[in-house]
């Protein structure tokens, strides 16, 4: 299922940089709009967005896997299928999962390793509302999609994004959960959302992995349950050189720092504060610039915004392509940096396609 390739240009993007900043996203220029990333059995509502590392299995080295939360129903928590797409906007299907205790509705929580092994996230319902949600898995699949393990428990709990430390062999897994406490509150915001930290090992092919060390680094981020988005909380992870985590904290609409996210055994809270408001409006996708920047996708007014570690917004685009300027909002969940900083993949789930800003 493949649409035909959509350039937006210049008049469609909003453009603000600082004096002397040296900005990403003032290097991109136009939207492509790849392919529709719909299956054959009609997921949609396309959320988690990972660029494959290394050929191996049915991986294909710079394609981008793509993860569907919706059913063909479009219930959320419902979706069971993860795309492969290529750079040219070739589609395949990658898997279709039935292999968590709760059920299966895969999250923005979607890694790729250079191992072969993909891990994914699950927050499934039984109806696609917020009263039904469960709290999930991790599910990990060998390069030719197959299951080869599930992780439940050790603070797992509606894992709504993730990223990940690749050390080859081993790797470092950051996931944010949105579950604690969310259903019970029906609606009412609580400060439990998480992000927890553990390590996998044994990433040999043939191996089933290992997860070990799971250890809760922050806890007070806010949540809610919502009766459009099924829930709100902390969202989108990027990990930088320094081992710093940022989180894209979506009710605050913020960007927080937990500093020596790879080590430490305390736990952050919510989080130390790098920006807040003006561009970040529900921030939820997040990624590492190739220059250090912090980039964001924004709900509430459809930018990707470009963030220094100081805490300055120094270059945004308009990028929801399924909606008008004054109209769009809420359908940018995952992206990705392309290899080689060539653009930033981001999937549009107004209209259930990836896109790349290049």
């Amino acid at each position: 299922m493949k649409v035909p390739k959509l350039l937006i240009v210049g008049s469609l993007f909003l453009i603000t940089v600082s004096a002397n900043a040296a900005s990403f996203l003032s290097s991109l220029h136009r939207i492509t709009t790849l392919t529709s990333t719909v299956p054959a059995n009609g997921d949609v509502n396309p959320y988690g967005v990972a660029i494959v590392p290394t050929t191996t299995g049915a991986l294909v080295a710079n394609n981008v896997l793509v993860s569907n939360f919706n059913n063909s129903a479009n219930l959320q928590g419902t979706g069971t299928t993860i795309v492969q797409v290529s750079p040219t906007g070739d589609l395949s299907l990658f898997a279709t999962i039935d292999a968590c205790p709760d059920g299966v509705g895969l999250t923005t929580a979607l890694v790729a390793l250079r191992s072969g092994f993909v891990v994914v996230g699950s927050l499934p319902t039984s109806d696609g509302t917020a009263a039904t949600a469960k709290a999930g898995c991790l599910i990990i699949l060998d390069s030719s999609g197959n299951h080869v393990a599930t992780l439940t428990g050790n603070g797992i709990n509606g894992p709504w994004d993730m990223t990940a430390q690749d050390r080859g062999d081993t790797a470092m897994l950051f996931v944010s959960n949105v579950l604690n406490g969310t259903v019970a509150a029906s609606g009412a915001v609580v400060s439990q959302g998480s992000i927890l930290r553990f390590e996998l090992s044994n990433l040999v092919p043939g191996n089933t992995p290992t997860a070990s060390s799971f250890t809760t680094i922050a806890s007070a981020f806010e949540e809610r349950t919502d009766p459009a988005a099924l829930v709100i909380g902390p969202t989108g992870l990027g990990l930088n050189a320094d081992g710093t985590l940022f989180v894209a904290d979506t009710l605050q609409s913020r960007i927080a720092a937990i500093p020596n996210a790879v080590s430490t055994t305390q736990d952050a809270g919510a989080g130390t504060t790098v920006s807040q408001g003006r561009l970040l409006k529900g921030p939820l996708g997040l990624a590492i610039a190739p220059n250090g920047d912090i980039l964001t996708v924004n709900a509430g007014n459809g930018l990707m915004v470009e963030t220094t570690l100081s805490g300055r917004q120094i270059a945004a685009r308009y990028v929801d392509v399924s909606h008008s300027r004054n109209g769009g909002s809420g359908t940018l969940f995952g992206l990705a940096v392309a290899p080689n900083g060539a653009g930033v993949y981001f999937v549009d789930d107004g209209n259930n396609t990836l896109n790349i800003l290049h």
